[in-house]
């Protein structure tokens, strides 16, 4: 896969693309990440890439020459356009279904927005899909894009070392995540729960997902109504 991230921060994205998964998920060749700064396609000497709002109000619009020209250029470094997604509160809320839908395609073009907002035209133009990664306000859409990646790229093929690990994980199957136990068996007088102790898979994946739906509805009780756990 190839993920292109348009910002006028590139710098952010520095430190978490060389840890971790994602780290080693392009030093394996599983996934390209290139980084565009939108401000070097600004077409004046101090790289102007913000205006003020026709109608008046506060703040500043991201203009739609520098970005169009900076997507332009981007498009072209490789043979498919890809899906294009603008990281903005108004978009559709960031799910696991969508991460693993994403985690199919061959190439995404992330548009990390900054100030009050885009130009309409910018999405209308684009053709571009909105995402947003919950229901407040950050000062940019840089740290919303290194969610979305982090959340696709681990679901790439090789990209963890347990293919298992993501189809367990919260929310893979519309629910929260088991209890998780490790050595040792008893800590400050708290004990690892028998069945996982007993060697019995069959119980134990009983035990887990019996956990996995008191865990949801206690804590989550609107991802059941989404999910084909009720009746259970």
């Amino acid at each position: 896969m190839r993920i292109d991230i348009l910002t006028l921060f590139p710098e952010m994205f520095e430190s978490p693309l060389k840890y971790s998964i994602l780290k080693r998920a392009q030093d394996e060749g599983i996934v390209s990440i290139a980084i565009t700064n939108i401000r070097d396609f600004a077409a004046d000497k101090y790289r102007k890439v913000d205006d003020r709002p026709y109608g008046g109000g506060a703040g500043m619009v991201m203009m739609p020459a520098p970005l169009f020209d900076c997507f332009e250029h981007v498009e072209k470094l490789a043979p498919r356009r890809g899906r294009v997604i603008l990281l903005t509160p108004q978009g559709q809320p960031f799910r696991q279904a969508k991460a693993q839908e994403l985690a199919q395609e061959e190439r995404l073009i992330l548009i990390a927005g900054r100030y009050e907002g885009f130009d309409e035209r910018i999405r209308i133009g684009l053709g571009a899909e909105q995402i947003s990664i919950g229901d407040y306000i950050l000062n940019g859409g840089e740290l919303a894009a290194m969610v979305l990646l982090d959340a696709v790229v681990r679901l790439l093929p090789g990209a963890l070392g347990d293919e298992q690990s993501a189809q367990d994980d919260s929310f893979s199957e519309g629910l929260l995540e088991y209890p998780q136990y490790t050595r040792p068996e008893v800590f400050r007088g708290m004990r690892v729960p028998e069945i996982l102790l007993s060697g019995d898979h069959a119980k134990i994946a009983q035990w887990r997902r019996q956990q996995a739906l008191e865990r949801t509805q206690a804590w989550r009780p609107d991802l059941l109504e989404r999910s084909d756990a009720p009746d259970e």
